[in-house]
């Protein structure tokens, strides 16, 4: 099955059935319409559909403006048609008082599947990607500029009522003293795994607040290492790296590789501010990351009686500004200095084949390890300020006490009571935001948040293809990937595609029924694991089938930045028995056929 086609082919036979439509006419669609646009048929015009369809769900009726490129029959596409029949009233193209569940998920399930399939885009979607970033920090000076003194004080005020305590308590770290940490991501500076360890890189910013030799030291007795330290002066410190990664075939991912000693402070900040988000009741009704369950129950609570909304911004992270953050930190000295120290000031952006060096007024991007906690801290302070507009009043403890578990940010997974989306919208806008209104539901029964997705209450979360169908074995990424999208095909009682997958992998690779927790990679299924023979030593059931390996790259560490490895871990995950050799991320990986338990 080296075709998407054919898994289309057999997708759409399942969910015809469940439906009791025909879907010959569809399948025709679709092949024509590949042969004439390409695999940008699946990954773009597809995601379209269905995100009009969403939309079309959520406002109650199919508009004149929605599903471009498909001929309609009365006033609804003839794709997919069998389906649509099932939701919408093809003359009225108004939704149905009992809409189907199943065909909603069909149509979802069928026009979504590769819209975030990881393939890099063209060199001018990614040149526009990039255009995009440049003219988004533009946008945000502006922003900053023209926000008003009525709406900069509400927003101090409520950020107080809100993160004062929680922010006194980050600033009781600080004062205690901080813990950094290295990520295992590329920086800015190409120093990767080990190599971390032995940075000899620092900035005076960060000297003034975490001391080069405190933090890049682990005793005193190693303090005559520190004439290798280069101190770098603010207009010579290094520039966050800014690339993209592929995302989608219509648009790439923006990150920004930040240098290696900015984003081990940062990690200092945030390793403080995820334990004081356990232990703040703001924090762990608004904002708490440690899980998207919270998101993803209210958004089906919202989908039930309407009560919630799900709102979702475009270029999120891009345009928290440096203002919005360092004015909720203005009476946290402590904090506020940390936060600003380990910022990256400046960033260094490819674009038409030159460098664009670019001063920065937005906080961070995607790649700081400050990006996610603060937008959604952020977000959270303008909800409240759009909450207030909407009252006509000043919000007291006891209001916004109220608000806990009808208000929950996760990034820019926004959610809020129904009936204040329009001032929220509003008090969004003012402060730079852009609300993207095809993803944001609040008027009908459909709500999506964190992955979930939500109609009436009934769950139409849909399966995705993350890449290519493996044409070998060799192709690792590719086969663990397929694997994964079969089990969870199986979970949502995609029978037939099951099937179809279970013929292809076989070919491939031994793939044995296992159990979720098993090391092996194999099938979840309602037939028992099938006993191949037991081990010999203890005599438990042992299957054959094969394991994924992945490679670290080579990355030798030793003298102090070993030590300082070890002490760094402390309350960490458990080192492996070679980290001294190997670190970062993998280079490359491979399965290998193996004997082992199904469960």
């Amino acid at each position: 099955m080296k075709s998407p086609i054919e898994l289309l082919q057999v997708l759409l036979d399942d969910l015809g059935s469940r439906c009791g439509t025909s879907t010959i006419h569809d399948l025709k669609t679709i092949m024509a319409r590949i042969e004439h646009e390409g695999l940008s048929f699946l990954t773009i015009t597809l995601p379209s559909f269905g995100a009009d369809f969403e939309k079309s769900l959520d406002q109650g009726y199919v508009g004149h403006d929605q599903f471009s490129g498909f001929t309609r029959s009365g006033g609804l596409p003839r794709f997919l048609g069998g389906f649509l029949d099932l939701v919408f009233d093809r003359r009225s193209a108004r939704l149905l008082e009992q809409p189907s569940v199943p065909a909603i998920y069909s149509v979802r399930q069928l026009s979504l599947m590769f819209g975030k399939i990881a393939i890099p885009c063209s060199e001018k979607r990614r040149e526009k990607a990039i255009d995009g970033y440049i003219k988004t920090e533009q946008d945000v000076r502006r922003s900053d500029a023209a926000l008003s003194t009525e709406s900069i004080d509400r927003y101090c005020r409520i950020g107080q009522l809100l993160w004062a305590q929680f922010f006194c308590d980050v600033d009781k770290d600080v004062s205690r003293g901080l813990v950094p940490k290295h990520g295992r991501g590329a920086t800015a500076d190409h120093l990767r795994g080990n190599a971390k360890y032995d940075q000899t890189q620092w900035t005076s910013r960060l000297d003034e607040v975490f001391p080069h030799w405190e933090f890049l030291y682990p005793s005193e007795s190693f303090l005559y290492r520190s004439d290798e330290v280069t101190i770098l002066a603010p207009g010579a410190e290094t520039a966050v790296k800014v690339i993209t990664v592929p995302k989608t075939l219509k648009t790439p991912r923006i990150i920004a590789e930040e240098p290696t000693a900015m984003q081990y402070c940062q990690q200092a900040v945030f390793r403080s501010m995820k334990k004081r988000s356990r232990t703040n009741d703001n924090a762990w009704n608004f904002v708490c990351s440690d899980s998207q369950e919270h998101n993803r129950v209210l958004a089906r609570e919202g989908s039930s009686d309407g009560s919630l909304a799900t709102l979702d911004l475009s270029e999120a992270s891009d345009r928290v500004s440096n203002q919005h953050v360092l004015l909720l930190l203005r009476r946290h000295t402590l904090t506020r200095e940390v936060v600003d120290a380990s910022r990256s000031r400046k960033a260094d952006v490819l674009s038409r084949g030159r460098i664009v060096k670019l001063r920065l007024a937005k906080f961070a991007s995607m790649g700081s390890a400050l990006c996610f906690p603060f937008e959604a801290i952020v977000f959270t302070t303008v909800v409240f300020c759009g909450i207030e507009q909407a009252l006509a009043r000043k919000l007291t403890m006891e209001d916004i006490k109220s608000f806990y578990g009808k208000v929950r940010v996760y990034g820019d997974d926004i959610i809020v009571p129904t009936e204040y989306v329009r001032p929220v919208m509003r008090e969004l806008e003012a402060f730079g935001f852009v609300v993207n209104t095809k993803k944001s539901f609040w008027t009908g029964k459909f709500r999506e948040s964190c992955g979930a997705d939500w109609y009436a209450g009934n769950d139409v979360s849909i399966v995705r293809m993350r890449s290519m169908i493996p044409t070998s074995r060799q192709h690792v990424p590719e086969l663990l990937s397929t694997v994964s999208f079969r089990n969870q095909a199986y979970e949502k009682g995609l029978w037939r595609t099951v099937d179809k997958l279970d013929s292809y992998i076989e070919r491939l690779i031994p793939f044995p029924y296992v159990e979720p927790t098993s090391v092996l990679l194999g099938r979840l299924g309602s037939d028992p694991c099938q006993v191949q023979r037991h081990h010999d030593d203890y005599h438990y059931p042992i299957v054959k089938g094969v394991v994924a390996i992945s490679q670290l790259p080579k990355s030798k560490l030793g003298d102090y930045g070993a030590l300082m490895k070890w002490f760094l871990n402390i309350g960490e995950e458990p080192l492996r028995g070679n980290h001294l050799e190997r670190a970062g991320r993998p280079v490359s990986a491979r399965i290998k056929t193996r004997w082992a338990s199904p469960r």
